[in-house]
């Protein structure tokens, strides 16, 4: 099915795009999102004749998810849960579960923009991304522990281990550049 889109939705296409999709994510996504229109000419008419207004409010979306992300650059959720000895969870750890802790810290983020593949199952420290729109996207730190004091230790943890993995890079960076400046010389003895 063609349909004309109304805003820029990630991996299909930008406003004003007319591209072939499938009839089911059409009828059961798109169209009552109001994401979409059938590609008619009616349709067509319709948003040349809209195309102004429709800007303008997907301007203010991405303003607004903007603004919500530059206030979650540095949100740090801790969430927890019972787990084994072996660091597995009983049950698991679920977009909806950190759309409530969101929820809980003040921040007005949809569940689905909860870009969660699958549930989390272990203890940990996990990376999560927040789709806030589809040019805007915000990454969170969630923390699962068994206790608040497990988690502090968790983060002490990983900062020693980002710590580390910097040093190393650096290390790695200056053994590079060694090497460039011996290759310059080698091969100013062979021009000379």
């Amino acid at each position: 099915m063609k349909v004309i889109l109304l805003e820029r939705i990630e991996h299909l296409g930008k406003m004003g795009d007319i591209v072939e999709v499938k009839t089911g994510y059409a009828r059961n996504y798109l169209l009552p999102q109001k994401k979409a229109l059938r590609s008619t000419k009616e349709n067509m008419a319709y948003f040349e004749a809209k195309k102004q207004e429709l800007a303008l409010r997907n301007a203010d979306m991405l303003t607004a998810a903007e603004a919500l992300a530059e206030t979650m650059k540095e949100v740090s959720l801790v969430i927890v849960r019972q787990a084994s000895e072996a660091g597995q969870l009983y049950g698991s750890v679920t977009g909806r579960d950190i759309h409530e802790e969101l929820k809980a810290a003040g921040y007005d983020v949809a569940r689905k923009n909860i870009d969660l593949n699958q549930p989390i199952k272990n203890i940990g420290i996990y990376q999560v991304r927040l789709a806030l729109h589809p040019d805007v996207e915000q990454t969170i730190q969630v923390n699962i522990a068994r206790s608040q004091e497990e988690a502090k230790r968790a983060l002490k943890a990983a900062a020693k281990q980002e710590e580390k993995a910097e040093a190393e890079i650096a290390k790695a960076a200056e053994a590079v550049e060694q090497a460039v400046e011996v290759a310059e010389a080698v091969e100013q003895v062979a021009e000379a």
